[in-house]
């Protein structure tokens, strides 16, 4: 039998163990979900990629649910959205989702599916705050109120970047997503990577310090290669007004796939720093800096590496090559010192 299924009437081709969710993508049919996360196992948390399949009992979690051949799948029927605009609602009643002074306005997936559905006013009751936001470390803002236990920085966490530092916590009413034994970001085992942060589809977490700094509307997105190490993780910049007001990853992009670390997620705001050198500087007898232009500062350090070889021979001088150097760079380095100079002491910082 072929490895086809009918999708909406239309007869589709899925590869073997694929979900419904990734069938109906390749053949050109957006499912919405908020849950699933590319690259894990999926969980049917949050019921919104709901599809109706033809004999089955009900409706069935499209990102979890595997294809078979011959199966007649339904993603745009009226039973379909009715589920769909119910579970939307749930979430809304969930917690506080005001998008007026929500970070994630703009870039909220939740919000997408209440615009789409046209929620002016959800049927059910708000609850009430039960965890208050926490605030204390300076790389991440965990607001509980907008969680909507979606699991994906869970999954995120355990599965793309394996740290196993956040995980489900309570039962029922009191569920929620907790650190260690439901301690702060700061307490736990967290390394603050901001892989979480990324995943959320939500407010519930967002970066402290690009909090007031634009809208997702106000910026736009640069994309660059990571200056802290020479491993080149891909990144975007997003920029308002000329500064970087925050930094994501490039999803599917090699060599990250969509994954950094803490340097390279929050440490940006090193570029605006005012004590920043912005010339060479060349001390002086009285031991003061004064400034200089490139060619007097570059003509100084050839002339003493000169006098240094004369008196003591070229293996009194070392190189030391820098982490953030491309390869064509410390390729360079190690030339200048190996044929120019006649030394093989050259190394690279990162060995320590």
């Amino acid at each position: 039998m072929r490895n086809t299924f009918l999708l909406n009437g239309k007869e589709t081709a899925f590869k073997p163990g694929q979900m419904i969710l990734e069938a109906a993508r390749n053949g050109g049919v957006e499912i919405p979900t908020l849950c699933y996360l590319k690259g894990t196992a999926p969980s049917g948390a949050c019921r919104i990629c709901l599809v109706e399949v033809k004999d089955a009992r009900s409706l069935v979690a499209a990102c979890s649910t595997p294809v078979t051949a011959g199966m007649q799948v339904f993603t745009d029927s009226e039973r379909v959205h009715r589920a769909r605009k119910m579970n939307v609602e749930l979430l809304l009643a969930s917690g506080k989702h005001n998008c007026l002074v929500c970070e994630a306005n703009g870039d909220c997936r939740l919000q997408d599916l209440v615009y789409f559905y046209k929620i002016t006013k959800p049927r059910f009751a708000e609850e009430e705050d039960q965890y208050p936001t926490e605030n204390e470390n300076p790389f991440i803002v965990r607001d509980f109120s907008r969680c909507i236990l979606c699991g994906r920085c869970v999954q995120a966490c355990n599965e793309v970047m394996v740290n196993r530092a956040i995980s489900h916590g309570y039962r029922g009413a009191e569920s929620k997503i907790v650190t260690g034994g439901d301690t702060s970001y700061l307490n736990s085992e967290c390394v603050f990577c901001g892989q979480c942060v990324e995943v959320c589809p939500v407010g519930a977490l967002t970066e402290k310090k690009a909090k007031g700094m634009g809208r997702p509307w106000e910026t736009k997105k640069i994309r660059t290669t990571c200056p802290y190490c020479g491993v080149g993780c891909q990144l975007w910049l997003h920029i308002k007004d000329g500064r970087i007001v925050k930094v994501t990853a490039v999803e599917d992009a090699q060599p990250n796939q969509g994954r950094l670390c803490v340097k390279g997620r929050f440490a940006y705001d090193f570029i605006y720093s005012e004590e920043r050198l912005k010339h060479p500087l060349i001390r002086q007898e009285n031991g003061e800096f004064r400034d200089a232009s490139w060619d007097e500062a570059l003509d100084l350090v050839a002339a003493k590496f000169k006098e240094i070889i004369g008196k003591n021979g070229p293996d009194a001088i070392a190189g030391v090559s820098c982490a953030r150097s491309i390869n064509e760079d410390s390729y360079q380095m190690q030339k200048l010192f190996r044929a120019v100079i006649g030394t093989n002491n050259i190394d690279h910082c990162a060995r320590t």
